[in-house]
Order: structure tokens, then C-alpha cells, then sequence
């Protein structure tokens, strides 16, 4: 009680001395008709300084420790939805929860070159900050870059010199093929992902395309969540059908192997809302990044904004989710049937036997109309 009398205290005298030098300003600049004009700087710099002061502090404290609601018949009463997921992925106003990692990204000469920070900005888009704040500097580009790129997206390799490879261990596209043979970079290796038919978990493009056509659904527009380096976006190219990627670099150029596959990645991570409209999508592809490793709720939150998204009658397709057996059965499968999607195809098989995860491969059919 004392606490909060206090600060309501200062609060008032606060507010007291701003309006008084707002008031005193304001007389200042005032003329009449029969008065000459006012001198150049009307306010002692000091009160300026003051006032400006004083307005900063109240914002702190408001912001801080916001005055108590007046009792009235309707009081204000915060969404319990917008509090959780203030917790789960702080709405951009995490920036303000790493001032040294901010401090680090805003500390550039401005109209000059950006610094080579591009891991800050994703070590805090990651952690909830994001959209990043703007920043007034040129970004960095490759010395000698190639003069022409392939349309096509299996090219036979992807050229080095339009990478900027000083954060990344490997300095070379080559580099990762051999120390990571399975990330996505070897093109070659590329070509049979999404259309052989190896197990139950395999949905290959031309039977999603047979699917589609036989229930009447047409797809043109796709969203890939967690793409790597975009070849399922690359493969249904070829099917003159637009997919966007989102996918994050984690120690190698994934956004730029996309970009440089000619398909449009999007630099962000899953906890945030998909920068799409609402209901224009045809096909959501949730990959190998969406598994049991995100928390439950926060999962929630992404398929719902899949749903979003997702028009009436399109597709949401998890591909390879991995979780525990038992969790699938209790948790998982419970909350994915919460959309209230048709069943297309629902498959699962061991990953492994011996700490019990599995592996769900679904997919759903938004209903038409709700």
C-alpha cells in the first residue's frame, strides 16, 4: 500500500511539473498581433531538458507499474490468450529483454556499410525479437558475384561466390555436401526427395496431385514451414505451383541456397505469426523443424495460424512429425484433431524402437465452409 501511494505520489508531481512547463512553453511561443516575433529559442534549454525528463519517467512507470484500474461496471481484463502468448513469443517486445545483443545490432555508422552481424540478427529474432528494428546502412554483398543465375531450381551445384561465408564454419557449398551430406545442399541428391515412394510416411507430389484433383481442389499457392534449403518448393516449381519457405541458416546458408535456387524464403522462425493474409493458401507443409521439440502449446498456436492461413478445402500436410509413441497417442493426435480436419491420410511408423518415438506422416483437408 505504501509502495503504491508512493509512486502515485510521484505520478502526480510528475504530471503536476509537466503541465506546468508544457504550459509555460506553450505561453512562450504564443504572439499576438501587436507583439514581435518570439526569440529564436523561447525555452531555456534546462526546461526543455526537464520536461522531456520528466515525460520519459512517467512512461517508465506507467509501463512498469501500471496505475490501478478505476473501479467502474466494466473493467478492462487482458485476453488470457494474448497473456500466454506474451510468454511464449513476446510480440517483438522481447528486443527489450536482450539490450545487449540490441545494443550490438544498433551499434553501426550510419549510410555506411552494416556490419557483418547477421548472426545477432538471428540469435534475436530467435529469441522473440523480431521484426528486427531498422537500421540506416547499406547491407554487405559478395566481392566477385556470378553475372547470371540458373532458372533451374535442380541445378547441378550452387555457386560459392554469391554466399557471404565469413560466419559460417564451411566456406563452401562443397564443404557442407561432405560434412553434412543430408542437409539439403547436394542438388543431385535432391532430385528423388518428394517423389519416390519408399514407406507409409512418404506422400510423393504426383499422388498429393491426384489426391487434390479427385476431391475437386486446386493448388496453386503453398507455404513450407521449416523448408531447408526450399526443395520442396523447388519441386513443385516445376509443377507451376508457388511455394514460400521459411527456414532459418542454424550454421549454414539455407536462406541463401533458396534464394539462389530462384524460390522466395522467408527469414523466420516458428514461434512467429506467418506473414500471410488470412485463407489464401492451398497447401501448408509443416517439415522436419516441426516435432515434438516444440512446446506444446506453442505448437497450438502454429497449427491455428495454419488454419489461418489455410483456405476452405485446402491442405495441411505434416510431414515426418517425430514425437514419443505415447505422446502421439495422448497429446498430439488430441490436439491435431482439435482443427476438425478431414483425415486423408494419417500414417505412422517407428523411428525409434528404443526410447519409443515415432514418426506421423498426415494429411488434413480444411473444411470447405465453418
Amino acid at each position: 500500500m505504501g509502495f503504491t501511494m508512493g509512486l502515485n505520489l510521484l505520478l502526480l508531481m510528475a504530471m503536476v511539473a509537466t503541465n506546468i512547463l508544457s504550459l509555460y512553453h506553450l505561453s512562450s511561443t504564443i504572439q499576438s498581433p501587436k507583439q514581435s516575433p518570439p526569440p529564436k529559442n523561447p525555452v531555456p534549454d534546462h526546461l526543455l531538458h526537464q520536461l522531456h525528463t520528466i515525460r520519459a519517467t512517467i512512461n517508465h512507470l506507467t509501463r512498469s507499474h501500471p496505475p490501478p484500474r478505476a473501479a467502474s461496471s466494466s473493467t478492462f481484463k487482458p485476453s488470457s490468450d494474448l497473456l500466454l502468448y506474451s510468454r511464449l513469443s513476446p510480440i517483438a517486445s522481447s528486443c527489450h529483454n536482450h539490450p545487449d545483443l540490441l545494443n550490438k545490432y544498433m551499434d553501426y555508422t550510419p549510410f555506411s556499410l552494416c556490419p557483418a552481424d547477421s548472426d545477432i540478427a538471428e540469435t534475436l529474432i530467435l529469441r522473440g525479437c523480431h521484426p528486427l528494428p531498422r537500421r540506416r546502412c547499406f547491407s554487405r554483398t559478395p566481392q566477385k558475384p556470378t553475372s547470371s543465375l540458373s532458372h533451374d531450381p535442380f541445378a547441378s551445384s550452387l555457386p560459392d561466390q554469391n554466399v557471404l561465408w565469413d560466419k559460417y564454419t564451411c566456406k563452401s557449398f562443397s564443404c557442407l555436401n561432405r560434412h553434412h551430406p543430408t542437409s539439403g545442399f547436394d542438388l543431385n541428391g535432391e532430385l528423388t526427395n518428394f517423389m519416390t515412394y519408399k514407406s507409409e510416411l512418404d506422400l510423393p507430389i504426383p499422388q498429393l496431385f491426384q489426391i487434390a484433383k479427385a476431391a475437386g481442389a486446386v493448388l496453386r499457392l503453398g507455404l513450407d514451414i521449416g523448408g531447408g534449403t526450399g526443395t520442396f518448393a523447388a519441386r513443385m516449381k516445376l509443377y507451376n505451383v508457388t511455394v514460400v519457405t521459411t527456414t532459418m541458416n542454424f550454421g549454414a546458408p539455407n536462406n541463401e541456397a533458396v534464394a539462389l535456387r530462384g524460390l522466395v524464403p522467408l527469414h523466420v522462425p516458428l514461434q512467429q505469426r506467418f506473414p500471410v493474409f488470412d485463407g489464401v493458401m492451398d497447401l501448408v507443409r509443416c517439415g522436419h523443424a516441426v516435432n515434438r521439440w516444440i512446446p506444446v502449446t506453442a505448437l497450438e498456436f502454429l497449427l491455428y495460424d495454419a488454419d489461418r492461413v489455410l483456405r476452405g478445402g485446402g491442405y495441411l500436410w505434416l510431414d515426418h512429425f517425430f514425437s514419443k509413441g505415447v505422446d502421439l497417442e495422448k497429446v498430439f493426435g488430441p490436439l491435431i484433431g482439435k482443427l476438425g480436419y478431414r483425415r486423408v491420410k494419417w500414417a505412422t511408423a517407428s523411428k525409434n524402437e528404443k526410447n519409443g518415438e515415432v514418426y506421423l506422416t498426415a494429411l488434413l483437408q480444411k473444411p470447405v465452409s465453418r
